[in-house]
């Protein structure tokens, strides 16, 4: 019979030894840029490569990137795809050029504390369960939790579970998503489930994928990895959306409807909620929101999201390096 000291052991040196590549999507935000960078360079475990997807921008970004120290690899996109297409284009270059075992996810707005990843490789070598999604905790400019970035708890989880995540970590929570802001993806679910969406552009995608990636993976939230999000105001980006509302109920509409990532009774739940979100801020803005969340809705109930290919056909590089993974995926 196998030992089980012996075989946790072996996973957590496994964990320790892993192969880590950090991914951050930019766009026209180079000073914000460079922050990420520096602090991705002052990490006490830094990420073994680092990925950049500049997406098209037209300030001084793709340049930052490409004279920044820390050696990124950096990829610039003849297009702007949005966040989606950056991050399913940087999830798959990591992969398929950077053989990573794990993918550090964050904006360009990100800077993580000094300690960010190595809390992160700690509570996966000390889970006492496999793990498929690790979140940080974000922060704002003056230290408060950020609203735009929380994990949500998996509903209905055991005794256990929640058992099994505070010995990971203090204080940890079995999570069902996460946030883009700071997530640690396992390179090996990746390759088996495929790369978020690149046409949902921006919103949702990290909703969908890390859904996709937990329906019978576990995650965990683990606060002392801690990113402060620079965001120009402290708040929920979705309290006042303005013309992304589309892509706010497109997306929504085509994760809990054209996917299989949530379970029949987690698409009623999340509906839910999502409907009242909507009406919430519907009724905030006397309806002016109203057009284009038909919009959104209409747009997703005509079709589901294209190929990601398809999306990236004029990066024929990011085109390829996303198909490669979708295939062995079977997407």
């Amino acid at each position: 019979m196998p030992d089980p000291a012996l075989a946790e052991a072996t996973a957590h040196a496994r964990a320790a030894a892993s192969r880590v590549v950090a991914v951050v999507v930019t766009y026209n935000r180079e000073q914000l840029l460079a922050d990420c960078l520096d602090a991705l360079a002052a990490q006490e475990r830094r990420p073994d490569a680092v990925v950049v997807i500049d997406n098209d921008s037209s300030d001084g970004s793709g340049a930052v990137a490409d004279a920044h120290p820390i050696g990124a690899d950096v990829l610039h996109l003849r297009r702007n795809v949005g966040g989606a297409g950056g991050f399913a284009t940087g999830i798959a270059r990591a992969l398929v050029r950077h053989e990573a075992d794990w993918i550090w996810v964050m904006d360009d707005d990100t800077v993580p504390a000094p300690g960010a990843l190595a809390a992160l490789l700690d509570a996966l070598e000390s889970s006492p369960v496999r793990l498929s999604v690790l979140s940080s905790r974000a922060v704002w400019t003056d230290g408060r939790t950020h609203p735009m970035n929380s994990s949500r708890v998996r509903l209905g989880a055991s005794g256990q579970d929640r058992r099994d995540a505070r010995t990971a970590t203090r204080d940890g929570r079995p999570i069902r998503t996460a946030s883009y802001v700071s997530a640690l993806l396992s390179g090996e679910d990746v390759r088996r489930l495929g790369l978020p969406y690149a046409d949902y552009f921006i919103w949702s995608d990290d909703f969908e994928h890390t859904g996709r990636l937990l329906r019978r993976g576990r995650g965990l939230h683990v606060p002392d990895s801690v990113v402060e999000h620079r965001t120009a105001r402290f708040g929920d980006a979705q309290s006042n959306p303005g013309n992304r509302f589309y892509y706010d109920v497109r997306n929504r509409t085509w994760a809990l409807l054209r996917t299989t990532s949530f379970a029949p009774w987690e698409k009623a739940v999340y509906g839910g909620r999502t409907l009242l979100g909507w009406a919430t801020r519907l009724l905030r803005h006397r309806g002016d929101l109203l057009g284009i969340g038909l919009r959104g809705l209409g747009a997703a109930l005509r079709r589901g999201p294209r190929p990601s290919p398809a999306v990236l056909a004029a990066d024929g590089e990011a085109a390829a390096d996303v198909r490669a993974i979708d295939r062995a995926a079977g997407r």
